[in-house]
């Protein structure tokens, strides 16, 4: 260009401006903008500046001491950029021009490091209950030697460290431990916010004193560009020994540095270290060692098949979410499946189908009548809604047909911890043995349902029946006879029945007769047909005893008694015999999935 004004070539001199500004139109949009601008303004003071000068009129005499001029400035004074005039003429335009960068804060306001709030600079925080501290403690990553070994390297030298990983992957927060660790507690931390101009960082740097300083860069996707982070700055950074710890999600770092975007040279001077999602048996062993902390034992036991950071992000989000879905004009339907989800996961058993979960939400009357607004088509579409790509509150469990959820585990473990969760109702206890999957589960649902009832059982008589009838289907026949008694001293009718049945399984009828009279005398059919058969058994062996001593009459009515009591014993029906169960386990259930209720059960010879 120089060469073409010197040779008079205008326009070749042309041509080369309009490509030049073609190229900031398209490479720095804003500043073509601010230069259009300039051009636009100074376009209107030549104007005003060559045009012909106002003719005076006669009025204007009276006023010594005004210009002729076509722009004077008269009865006042000029400081710096402020003019305070009596009276301005001629084209006036006003210049204002911002500051060659942003401001920014001097070294002396940044915070010092140890008195920083991690999750104020972007670690996620995770629940947090009464008593808890604001973040669990940290497990040690594998990458943890050769992250720890850098950021000493950058706290002498200065230069880039970058931390890259996937979403929920926990950089930020093993960013954080490192630089904690190794830096001192009195270094000044700058966190500036996405898009800050970082222009005049060096200048903010040279005053400061001997303060150890350090730039944190969270997602530092956010700070790439002109006014950001750019590899002259970060030379500038060097030279001033001030380290630069950075995170990135690992596909934006792929398209930045390996993509067509032209941003890669400040990341092309560093390699990252990667921290994978999926965690080593090595990181999990030591995730086991927190056995102090309920959140990393939760996150242990109720992770599933989420990585241990998905966990425990994802839970304050989701709780949120989930409580504030009850609301009508929300998500109320939504709010209610996922409860019984969450409820049903409690009791120890945890899959729902589409089925179970229409038939769940019958157990809370009151809640499922507030949620009339929300369809159930709707409401399962809201909870199994996939969450920032990880998981929706109702998780599916793989490879089920037809589909089959359960709770995200940290829902599950939140609500046990937080004392203003409602205890599970006595029918979500029936509902969660009867769909308990196998024999483990269930026996899971057995243990749990004795830790929480137990405690209650002499304020409602229906606690030892169901007890009575989760221990009697496990084969438990001595504490299923105990609380079935417990029950029937209460006055419970239908567990004095079943203590009757059971103490005739064992063949001691004579101690059964008492619970087989007391339901007979209160109408059940059954009982009684049960209590004369018992009665009649009696009687025969007693007439037999009489007609082998030579009693006429007793030899005379002993074959017929006999006949009566040589018909087999009709057996009972699951619903005499248990009279927990008011629901039916068909109605949730196909058949060979019911838990067994035959009579080996009430005999004991199943083992325990």
């Amino acid at each position: 260009m120089r060469q073409a004004r010197a040779n008079g070539e205008t326009e070749l001199l042309q041509v080369y401006l309009r490509d030049l500004l073609e190229n900031v139109h398209r490479t720095a949009p804003d500043v073509y903008e601010e230069l259009k601008a300039l051009a636009h303004a100074f376009g209107e003071d030549e104007r005003a500046r060559t045009a012909p000068a106002p003719r005076r009129t006669p009025d204007a005499a009276e006023n010594s001491d005004a210009a002729t001029n076509a722009n004077t400035v008269s009865g006042g004074t000029f400081n710096d950029p402020v003019v305070l005039a009596g009276s301005i003429t001629g084209g006036v335009h006003t210049y204002y021009a911002p500051p060659p960068h942003s401001s920014l804060p001097p070294v002396s306001e940044w915070p010092r490091l140890d008195e920083v709030d991690p999750i104020a600079l972007g670690v996620r925080r995770t629940r947090r209950l009464p008593g808890e501290s604001p973040l669990p403690p940290y497990v040690e990553r594998d990458c943890d030697r050769e992250l720890n070994a850098r950021v000493r390297e950058a706290a002498l030298t200065g230069g880039l460290l970058m931390v890259t990983g996937a979403p929920l992957s926990g950089r930020t927060r093993t960013a954080w431990v490192a630089l904690s660790a190794h830096l001192p507690g009195t270094t000044r931390v700058f966190a500036p916010p996405p898009g800050t101009d970082l222009r005049g960082l060096p200048a903010v740097l040279r005053g400061r004193s001997e303060e150890g300083c350090v730039l944190w860069l969270d997602d530092l996707e956010g700070h790439l560009g002109e006014r950001g982070l750019t590899p002259a700055l970060l030379a500038d950074l060097v030279r001033l020994r001030v380290p630069v710890l950075a995170t990135m999600d690992d596909k934006a770092y792929d398209t930045r540095r390996f993509g067509a975007s032209g941003r890669a040279g400040v990341l092309s001077g560093t390699e990252p270290v990667e921290l994978p999602s999926v965690w080593s048996e090595g990181e999990l062993e030591c995730l086991n060692t927190f056995d102090g902390d309920p959140r990393l034992r939760a996150a242990a036991v109720g992770r599933g098949a989420h990585t241990v950071p998905q966990y425990l992000a994802m839970g304050p989000e989701l709780m949120e979410e989930w409580r504030r879905a009850r609301r009508p004009d929300a998500h109320p339907r939504g709010h209610l499946l996922v409860r019984v989800a969450v409820d049903l996961a409690r009791c120890g058993a945890s899959r729902l189908s589409k089925h179970a979960l229409r038939k769940g939400q019958e157990l809370y009357p009151e809640e499922s009548a507030r949620a009339e607004a929300e369809s159930f088509e709707d409401g399962l579409a809201w909870a199994v809604g996939i969450r920032h790509g990880v998981t929706g509150l109702l998780t599916p469990v793989p490879g089920e047909h037809p589909a089959v959820w359960v709770a995200f585990g940290s829902l599950v473990a939140d609500a046990e911890g937080r004392p203003d969760t409602p205890p599970v109702s006595v029918a979500m206890w029936r509902f969660a043995f009867i769909l308990a999957k196998g024999r483990a589960e269930r026996w899971t649902v057995r243990w749990r349902a004795h830790e929480a009832l137990a405690p209650l059982a002499d304020s409602d008589p229906v606690i030892p029946i169901l007890l009575g009838y989760i221990n009697a289907v496990m084969g438990d026949f001595e504490s299923a006879m105990n609380w079935y008694r417990k029950a029937a001293a209460a006055g419970h009718t239908g567990a004095a029945v079943t203590v009757g049945e059971m103490l005739v399984a064992r063949d001691r009828a004579a101690e059964a007769i008492p619970y087989l009279r007391a339901g007979a005398e209160a109408g059940v059919v059954h009982a009684q047909y049960r209590l004369g058969r018992v009665l009649a058994d009696q009687a025969e062996s007693w007439l037999a005893r009489a007609a082998e001593a030579g009693h006429p009459a007793a030899t005379q009515e002993l074959p017929a008694l006999r006949a009566v009591t040589a018909i087999p014993l009709m057996p009972p029906r699951p619903s005499e015999l248990f009279p927990a169960m008011v629901m039916r386990e068909e109605d949730f259930l196909p058949r060979d999935a019911v838990p067994p209720a035959d009579p080996d059960a009430l005999s004991g010879r199943h083992p325990r």
